[in-house]
């Protein structure tokens, strides 16, 4: 059977913006953010990373990057904007890891046993972002709570377990979302990095 690679890119390109665009949209119109700085929890913030993850890890990089353009837009603090920004490091390590595997057959226990590997990347990551900020400038770019809660507050429950938890979360409504898109075939070759029909 022929394949149109053309429309195969073209749809790739196509689900990719999307996502970035959704991933812009969410920190900067979302009414269900909280922001202690330098934590910040947005709901489904990641969810179009996860989404992206399970197409391929040029996408994720993609959607990531855009994502951190929407926490800047958004005008979150410079901390959490570089929160974002270290996103990339555990959507190249996850869709590095989804692309050797069957993605529609991927679920149950090693799907979550997968999430909450990512999600304490995600959590590391973000927790030694904070830490380059803090000892940076001390006290200069993080508020008065930062500097009242301590480091324990603010770096390991504050940063660390609060974005391993919302991790946690945004990936089960990404897996839902998932099982959605499997029943749409285009997705589901896009999922397989196979060419489009």
């Amino acid at each position: 059977m022929q394949y149109d690679l053309s429309r195969s890119n073209t749809f790739k390109l196509t689900a990719t913006g999307l996502l970035i665009g959704i991933g812009i949209a969410i920190p900067m119109f979302s009414p269900f953010r909280f922001v202690i700085e330098p934590a910040s929890y947005t709901l489904a913030s990641h969810v179009v990373l996860f989404l992206a993850m399970f197409i391929s890890p040029v996408v994720a990089i993609a959607v990531a990057l855009g994502t951190t353009l929407g926490f800047f837009l958004g005008g979150f603090p410079l901390v959490v904007v570089f929160r974002a920004a270290s996103h990339v490091i555990f959507v190249t390590l996850g869709s590095l890891y989804l692309s050797r595997v069957n993605k529609l057959e991927f679920g149950g226990v090693r799907m979550r046993v997968f999430s909450l590997i990512i999600a304490l990347i995600h959590g590391f990551s973000e927790f030694a972002v904070v830490m380059i900020f803090y000892f940076a400038e001390p006290g200069a770019s993080m508020s008065g709570v930062f500097r009242r809660g301590g480091l324990f507050f603010t770096f390991f429950l504050l940063v660390g377990i609060g974005s391993v938890i919302h991790s946690l979360i945004d990936f089960e409504i990404a897996a839902a979302i998932k099982k959605v898109l499997e029943r749409q075939p285009n997705f589901r070759e896009l999922m397989l990095n196979k060419k489009i029909e």
